[in-house]
Parts: structure tokens; sequence; C-alpha cells
């Protein structure tokens, strides 16, 4: 183990062989990351309770039998698309049916979510929090450019400061066309032993899109209001989510911040403006299953890269040649 502090030894990193971990002493908050595989938040807790959904012993558990978990990156598209290719700059990129995963009837969730090659180039802790930053060069990859022939970086830096974990997401973009950008996160949260009876969702959209059977957007949106009495006061008592929202309430800054609670426990999510979306997807518990809750930061909504192709989603984003796109989202707990 090798261990780094700030000069007042509150925020630390330490470097395990395949891990790294942020900590926050005074808040009594830590949050672990895997650049191995695939960059994703393995555990996140406060005053050592699991606040991540992650049913693993050990790194070659998860390896060996990854699923989604914890808080991965879902890149080059987040969601679900509606055939085996998508659409970028007028022209139509068919995907190779082997390199989907045969679990799904549809290509969900792009292909580098669990991806090796993620690369440690900065880490450290002073008095302002605590970080680790990664670089994954897509542009290496033969067989990830034959899938989404953009030639791009992705970088990622963790931050813990003052109970918050943030994670800021580049795009730099080496190809001649513009990247389209559809990626997202799928943080699954849990509030501790707080019944799921209890918990309550705030949430700030003002668009909820009507999907179709197979879960993809059909175009057409209609007003949360109309289908929540309270959309900052949603009770998941009996209720099971799996829907798409965008047009998010946001402060002077441009920020959206969404509110799981349950017990006195909460879990806040703060969006950038340029995550634009948002899914909640809260299932009914399953046998042998904690319950948990997704509160899913996107660029765009569900199958945003065909939708724009048809003139159906009018707010899909995209990375000019040679240029980058930044943004962050964050998580704090609080009450556990």
């Amino acid at each position: 183990m090798l261990e780094m502090l700030d000069d007042d030894g509150r925020y630390a990193v330490v470097r395990g062989h395949d891990t790294l971990t942020l900590s926050d002493r005074v808040a009594d908050v830590g949050a672990t990351i895997l650049p191995a595989a695939g960059n994703v938040v393995a555990q996140l807790t406060m005053r050592g309770t699991p606040i991540l959904r992650w049913p693993y012993d050990s790194l070659t558990d998860f390896q060996a039998r990854p699923a989604w978990n914890g808080i991965p990156l879902l890149a080059p598209w987040a969601n679900r698309l509606d055939e085996q290719a998508f659409h970028a700059n007028g022209v139509r990129y068919p995907l190779n049916p082997d390199s989907i995963d045969p679990r799904w009837p549809l290509p969900i969730h792009g292909f580098l979510g669990f991806a090796a090659g993620w690369r440690v180039t900065a880490e450290g802790a002073d008095a302002s929090g605590c970080w680790v930053t990664s670089r994954l060069e897509v542009w290496r990859r033969p067989e990830w450019m034959a899938q989404f022939p953009f030639a791009h970086d992705l970088v990622m830096t963790h931050r813990l400061a003052d109970g918050r974990l943030s994670i800021e997401t580049t795009i730099q973009n080496h190809s001649d066309s513009p990247l389209p950008v559809a990626i997202g996160f799928h943080p699954y949260f849990h509030l501790g032993d707080a019944p799921r009876d209890t918990w309550v969702l705030s949430l700030p959209a003002q668009r909820r899109w009507v999907l179709s059977p197979a879960l993809l957007p059909t175009g057409e949106t209609v007003p949360t209001d109309a289908v929540y009495a309270d959309r900052h006061a949603i009770r998941l008592d009996g209720l099971a989510l799996d829907d798409v929202f965008t047009d998010l309430d946001r402060d002077e800054a441009g920020l959206a911040t969404i509110v799981a609670q349950g017990q006195g426990r909460a879990i806040e999510v703060t969006l950038g403006p340029r995550f634009r979306a948002l899914v909640v997807y809260a299932p009914e518990p399953r046998a042998n299953d904690a319950p948990f809750i997704c509160i899913e930061p996107m660029a765009a909504i569900t199958n945003a890269f065909n939708l724009a192709h048809r003139g159906l989603y009018h707010d899909l984003q995209s990375v000019p040649a040679g240029g980058t796109w930044q943004e962050t989202f964050s998580v704090k707990p609080s009450g556990f």
C-alpha cells in the first residue's frame, strides 16, 4: 500500500495493487476506484456504511463476471439503441453483433463499461481534497474503433472533498469529424437499512419521455407533474421506475440536484449543465437482493444518436474536430 496525505491529514489517497481509495477522514467518507476494470467506483461509504450496490468479494471476482454495479461509465453511448447500428453526422454505422452483450436484445450501454486500459496519470491530496485522474486512449484499440470510429480519449478525475465525490469526465476528440456525445453513468445506490417503503425521491425534471414497450423514447414527452402528484416527493413504496427525464430545474450555476432519502439518510446527486438528461431506475426488489435506486446522469436521452438522425431529438451534443467536452456530476451522502 502507498498512502498520500495532505498536510493536515484530512484527505488521503491510498494506492493498492489494483485499487485507489480516496478518503475524507473528517466527513468519514471513502471511495474506491478500479482503474483496471472500467475505472468503476466499486465502493462509496460513509462511516463504514456502503452506499453502492457491490455484490463482489474481490476485483478478480468482478472481472470474472462483470455486471452493472457500483458507479460505471456508460460509453460511447448510454442505455439502449433501437437497432444494431447508430447514426452520426448523417452516416449509419453498423455494429458488430459479436461485440454486443448477448443477454440483451438491443445494444445497451456501449462497450467501455468494464474496459481495461485505463492509465492513472495523476493523484494527490491537499487542503482542497484528494483526487485521482485516469485516461483511456480509445483510439489505440482497433476493435473499439471498428465499433465507434471516432478517435478520442476519455479522461476522468475522481475527487473527494467535504464528503462529496465528484466525477469529472473529459472527451478529447482527435478525429476530423464531430464526435456525438451520449455518454452517461449508472450509479447503484441504496439507503443503508432504511426500508424501501420509506424512500422518497425529489426529482427536478419538468418533462418525462414516453417510452415504447422496449423502453425506447418514442419522441413524445409529457409534463412530469402530470405523472406524479408531487415530483419533489415521490414515494417509492410500491413504485417501480425505469424512466427518462429532461428539462431539469437548475440553479444559477446550471446545476440540477436529485435527492433520494429515507429515515434520515440521504443521497444527493448533482448534475452539471452538460448532463442534460436523467434516467431513474428503481425496480421492485428481487429475491436475495437489497433494494437499490439508480440516479443516472446522461449527456443525452436513450437512443439519442438515432432519434436525432430522425429529427425526434434536438439536444444531442457533439465535440468538434480537435475539441473537448467536459462535465461533472457529484454524489454527497448524509445521515449514514
